[in-house]
């Protein structure tokens, strides 16, 4: 049965759960699906670069992005208070990727069934939900798993360390730079120039999608979607 370790977006002041905590995952579930801090360094890159047409390596598509990250960030915003259920679930973002064609390509990646995302850490669907929404897919990207949705970024070449509203966060709490060690994503709103980052999320600390102020410190990197305007 593989291990994983599973942790959600801490407050500054209280963690929801043990932090870095090994748990034993259910047969049913053998993949880091929804996971924020999976360790899986053998994780392949599921990406080619993007074209100037904005091709999408996973779905297929073509055609230029039309969305701004004003508009993508209200659509975000918009999330705020969404809360999942008792069992960590339940959620409509968590419901959308189960039923996407990404949960297969993922399940076939990681393992598991698509079922299993119902209940996993969601982060990385929320951003992909808005994503989708918001008609901004093709270059916010879609995956469950935060350290594959950052590689994604750097296989196309779009990941750096420059906080740009719309800008999706990757972040590692103690503090580590590699991608391996991201734990957590959501979407920034702005820097906020004294070493902190205003940013909107999924799956935090309170099991909600909220608005935080994040210190840089634990940001492991940036991936750039290409918006338009």
């Amino acid at each position: 049965m593989a291990k994983h370790r599973f942790t959600r977006a801490p407050r500054f002041d209280v963690v929801r759960g043990a932090l870095g905590v090994t748990v034993a995952v259910a047969a049913a579930f053998s993949g880091p699906a929804g996971a924020h801090a999976v360790t899986s360094p053998a994780t392949p890159v599921v990406a080619a670069k993007l074209s100037s047409s904005q091709t999408h390596p996973e779905n297929g598509k073509a055609g230029a992005v039309k969305v701004t990250a004003a508009q993508v960030l209200a659509l975000a915003k918009a999330q705020v208070g969404t809360s999942e259920d008792a069992s960590g679930g339940g959620t409509k973002f968590q419901r959308w990727y189960m039923d996407s064609p990404r949960a297969l390509e993922t399940v076939k990646r990681d393992g598991g069934s698509p079922q299993a995302y119902l209940n996993a850490a969601w982060c990385s669907m929320f951003v992909s939900w808005v994503g989708e929404e918001s008609g901004a897919r093709a270059t916010v990207g879609w995956d469950a798993y935060t350290v594959a949705h950052a590689r994604w970024f750097a296989a196309n070449k779009r990941f750096g360390v420059i906080a740009k509203p719309g800008a999706v966060v990757f972040f590692s709490w103690g503090g580590g730079k590699d991608l391996s060690d991201i734990q957590h994503v959501g979407f920034v709103v702005k820097d906020n120039h004294n070493g902190t980052i205003s940013t909107i999320e999924g799956n935090t600390g309170n099991g909600r999608v909220e608005e935080r102020v994040r210190p840089k410190a634990q940001v492991v990197g940036y991936g750039y979607p290409e918006y338009a305007g």
